[in-house]
């Protein structure tokens, strides 16, 4: 007789399954791509090392990784603080590029007349309202009308990109540059607008996202507003019995997640692109954010790790083309990371076990004795 597997909740993980968990996640994802570059010919601890020697094997590996760490940081800020609400926000992708929108209009719109100290404020709010903003598209209709974000934040995603095409390539806007007639480019925001550089192109730039990911922590965490929006997170009908206003929480966390995504919009054009470049800004950055947060365990400050983490395998995939393996190697090894990580976090809250045997009774006949 066959015995079905229980699946039972684990209760609260131990702080030691929580990290075990994702470690394991990413040597698995290694493994499996390590079995694909074996099928197709390519040794994949020279793979491997080429993509560590070139993420972190020189000054300017290391810069190039944390430059594309720092979006990374707060898109995965955007999608972990989103998702504790149980608020599925698949449109940092979008918000990333409204609020690059929004700081490279500001940034245009003050000129090289503004100092430094007005100027990169400026942008970066401007990039965190932006990201609000088209957050709220998405999230007024799902407090009030109860629509389902997952949908209208994935389809704006495409509108903002369309848009921000449109400002380039379709128009004569205050963003194209005037001064390029072959082929339409962003115009480039005034030096006192851009973040100051201190290592081998590296900017503040990444101290500004980590100090936004460990305000968000703190927010989150350590303060009375934060405690209600995890009791929303855990309990939208414990949260209305103990008077909490769910569908103001919800709409301000909503907000907040795209502010983070526009706040990584505004750090990536004051920084490494220094205008509003298409080509520069279509990375799928919003995306990957949403791999952070899921191997991150939407733990605020683990977000942080993860994000250097992808911005390493980001950094690696021009390197692994100068060895002939195609850099969509990348890629699929990313998928593989959040497959391992969703599957991850299944076993972080559930156990599985076999049934216990029952023992069999055997009834004897009257006047027999069991041997």
């Amino acid at each position: 007789m066959t015995r079905r597997l229980i699946v039972e909740p684990r209760g609260l993980a131990s702080a030691r399954l929580r990290i075990l968990v994702p470690v394991l996640s990413v040597l698995a994802a290694l493994v499996v791509g390590g079995l694909f570059l074996a099928i197709t010919g390519e040794n994949p601890l020279d793979v491997y090392g080429k993509m560590l020697d070139a993420a972190f094997g020189s000054a300017n590996g290391v810069s190039n990784t944390l430059i594309s760490a720092t979006p990374l940081i707060l898109t995965g800020v955007a999608a972990a603080l989103a998702f504790k609400m149980l608020v599925w926000n698949i449109g940092g992708e979008g918000q990333f590029i409204m609020g690059a929108v929004f700081a490279s209009g500001i940034a245009i719109w003050l000129g090289p007349g503004a100092p430094s100290w007005v100027a990169i404020p400026a942008v970066i709010v401007a990039g965190g309202v932006g990201g609000a903003v088209w957050a709220s598209v998405a999230a007024v209709p799902r407090v009030y009308l109860g629509t389902n974000e997952i949908i209208t934040t994935l389809m704006l995603n495409f509108i903002a990109l369309s848009f921000m095409n449109f400002l380039i390539f379709g128009s004569s806007s205050p963003w194209r540059d005037p001064a390029v007639s072959t082929f339409p480019s962003g115009r480039p925001i005034p030096d006192t607008a851009k973040l100051p550089e201190f290592f081998k192109r590296l900017d503040i730039g990444i101290f500004i996202a980590i100090a936004l990911a460990v305000a968000a922590w703190w927010l989150i965490g350590k303060t009375r507003w934060g405690f209600a929006v995890r009791v929303v997170g855990d309990s939208a009908a414990t949260a209305r019995y103990a008077g909490i206003r769910v569908s103001k929480k919800i709409l301000v966390v909503f907000l907040l997640s795209g502010a983070a995504a526009g706040f990584a919009g505004a750090l990536y054009v004051a920084g490494p692109v220094g205008a509003l470049d298409p080509r520069s800004l279509d990375l799928g950055l919003g995306f990957t954010g949403i791999i952070v947060a899921a191997l991150a365990g939407l733990h605020l400050l683990a977000v942080i790790p993860i994000a250097i983490l992808m911005g390493a395998l980001n950094n690696a995939g021009p390197a692994l083309q100068s060895i002939g393996v195609p850099a969509a190697t990348v890629t699929m090894l990313q998928g593989a990371i959040l497959i391992f990580a969703v599957a991850g976090e299944f076993f972080i809250r559930h156990r599985i076990r076999l049934p216990r045997r029952e023992p069999v009774s055997v009834e004897m006949p009257d006047g027999v004795e069991p041997a």
